[in-house]
């Protein structure tokens, strides 16, 4: 579809986007990360499920394929979305919340790729992102833990949370099935000192041919 056309769509979506969900014991949190190859406008989207709370690794998968949508600031969601989806359908265990290096509601359309996946899952996700895409915030304190409100327009969409003392924050944001007090909570009950929880960091490495993983590729 054109840009247009994926903005429409994104509008219609967000009112679909749940903001409160009822989580309480997840067994398995997955990470999402996307490592894109400008040249060969090929991504590689890495998917790692871990167990939750002791966080070891169940299982991973990870895929290759062109990227077909455009480089659109606001619309990745239809550039790195499919890849996604189909390194989640190699899952043999879906998890109860998925967590993406990305945004939820906090996008100027309130729907992110966060927003996305959980739709088309149908299941609890939160967005984390290592950079603001909008809105405003206070500094919040150096220590772990800290966090202030992000707000646009007068509406809160995230929350910006110092997972590290003294490490720059990270973006929370809601993605769809859960409220932003039960995602703040969760991505600090994921990070073992680390800025990045460990989820998104593990996906991260993997994507990027860094941890050991049960490798496809759809590239022909």
């Amino acid at each position: 579809m054109t840009a247009a056309e994926a903005i429409k769509l994104q509008k219609e979506l967000a009112g679909e986007v749940s903001r409160t969900g009822n989580i309480t014991s997840p067994r398995l949190i997955a990470g999402v990360d996307i490592s894109v190859n400008r040249w060969a406008k090929t991504g590689t989207v890495a998917v790692v499920v871990l167990g939750y709370p002791g966080l070891e690794i169940v299982e991973m998968k990870v895929v290759t394929d062109h990227l077909e949508f455009p480089y659109v600031p606001g619309l990745l969601s239809f550039r790195e979305a499919p890849l996604i989806l189909a390194a989640c359908e190699e899952l043999t265990a879906m998890p109860d919340i998925l967590m993406v290096d990305g945004q939820g509601i906090a996008h100027p359309r309130r729907i992110g790729l966060a927003s996305h996946l959980g739709l088309f899952l149908d299941i609890p996700t939160v967005g984390c992102a290592k950079s603001r895409l909008c809105g405003g915030h206070d500094e919040p304190g150096n220590e772990a833990g800290s966090y202030t409100e992000l707000m646009d327009n007068g509406e809160v969409i995230g929350a910006v949370l110092r997972t590290r003392t003294n490490v720059k924050p990270v973006y929370v944001s809601i993605g769809h099935k859960i409220d932003l007090p039960t995602a703040v909570r969760l991505v600090l009950g994921c990070c073992r000192g680390y800025r990045l929880p460990e989820p998104t960091r593990l996906a991260h490495q993997a994507a990027g041919g860094n941890l050991k993983a049960d490798v496809k590729s759809l590239v022909s």
